[in-house]
């Protein structure tokens, strides 16, 4: 294959591509913002699945390092109230459900280090893509421009690449997570360690949610049903951390002690409000020649079914096979993208349903009747 192929982002979904068509052959450039590999928060702790997130690394040859680098108790559960009861504790069992736990960081780290040198062309931010008489035209911030082939987008909710397929754009799906981390918690944390255990935890109650995944760094996030300006009118200086402490505190009025504990313990150089953003569920374009998405750029979603990462992977892994099975570039991505879209369609179904039995009036009734097995088809 002589076609020239960029890759906008180096996020999960761009990078284990890249890995695939150059482990077989086929050149490629990654074009990321960031400066360096560490210069943005990754995020906490994924959970791969069999079928698709776990397909997606066998592919790139990364499975036996990925296993290597994932948690010991990871796919524990436990589900809370805001009184702190334990309504589900659900322990890993030997050999663990099929759903490893690995930090998203390290994950990326392994994805970035089994590509060649010089494969990322990193500080490298894409404002602009336009068309040009063969393929398109990346316009980076400096001023610079290149030209590609094949331009793949996987350059997360906000794309530039997005809008040569489609003018939609992410909606506020009404939560807003802010993301925090107890460092080194065994030593310097012990009853919050012993409240969130190695796995994942929420503890939910009133559309709100406190949890995320235990282990020696407790990464979890403060979710509320509150207005997409929330982060600017909170009242909040989100560049002191005694008055995130505060204000997040004063939010979860009522609450346990030993969940608020969480939050006034929280570390200083960890805290990011994040809304949650997300596409229409179904989204789908015409096919148009030389361009595609991957992961968030095609189908941001929230995170609450445990399925963007994942989706985000298999994505790229399915671009690379059918990119390499096919001389016609055209063929390959249409057929990438008919098996995309309705991928993308469920797993953006059982996220928004994810939400949707998390965020409610009360305790987390819909939450422990699905862990007992009632309506777990439908999440």
């Amino acid at each position: 294959m002589s076609t020239r192929i960029a890759i906008v982002g180096a996020g999960l979904s761009g990078l284990v591509c890249a890995r695939i068509l150059q482990r077989n052959g086929i050149p490629v450039t990654v074009y990321e913002t960031d400066a360096t590999p560490d210069a943005r928060r990754q995020g906490g702790s994924l959970d791969i699945h069999e079928d698709t997130g776990q397909v997606a690394l066998e592919e790139a040859g990364l499975y036996e390092e990925f296993r290597a680098r994932t948690h010991v108790g990871g796919e524990d559960v436990r589900l809370l109230d805001k009184t702190g009861r334990v309504h589900i504790d659900r322990r890993e069992p030997a050999g663990g459900n099929g759903r490893p736990e690995i930090d998203r960081a390290e994950l990326r780290r392994l994805l970035v280090e089994s590509l060649r040198p010089g494969t990322i062309a990193w500080g490298r931010k894409v404002v602009a893509a336009r068309p040009a008489e063969a393929g398109h035209t990346l316009e980076f911030a400096d001023g610079s421009v290149t030209r590609a082939d094949l331009v793949v987008g996987a350059d997360g909710a906000w794309s530039r690449i997005r809008p040569l397929l489609t003018p939609v754009k992410p909606h506020y799906t009404g939560i807003t997570v802010v993301e925090l981390r107890l460092a080194d918690a065994a030593a310097k944390h012990p009853e919050a360690l012993a409240i969130a255990g190695r796995g994942t935890f929420f503890a939910l109650s009133d559309h709100k949610y406190i949890g995320g995944h235990g282990g020696d760094t407790i990464a979890f996030g403060c979710g509320l049903r509150v207005p997409e300006n929330w982060v600017t009118d909170s009242g909040i200086d989100w560049h002191e951390t005694e008055s995130v402490r505060a204000g997040l505190v004063r939010e979860y009025a009522g609450w346990a002690p030993a969940l608020t504990d969480l939050i006034r313990e929280c570390d200083d150089d960890a805290i990011w409000p994040r809304p949650i953003h997300a596409l229409p569920t179904g989204l789908r374009w015409e096919r148009v020649p030389g361009v595609t998405l991957l992961g968030d750029a095609a189908h941001v979603m929230s995170p609450f079914a445990g399925e963007g990462a994942n989706i985000a992977l298999i994505d790229g892994a399915d671009l690379a096979r059918e990119l390499l099975g096919r001389a016609d570039v055209e063929t390959a991505l249409a057929r990438y993208e008919a098996g995309m879209f309705p991928r993308a369609a469920e797993a953006a179904a059982a996220s928004q349903n994810g939400l949707d039995m998390m965020f409610v009036d009360g305790g987390p009734v819909r939450m422990i009747r699905f862990f007992e097995g009632v309506g777990a088809g439908s999440a």
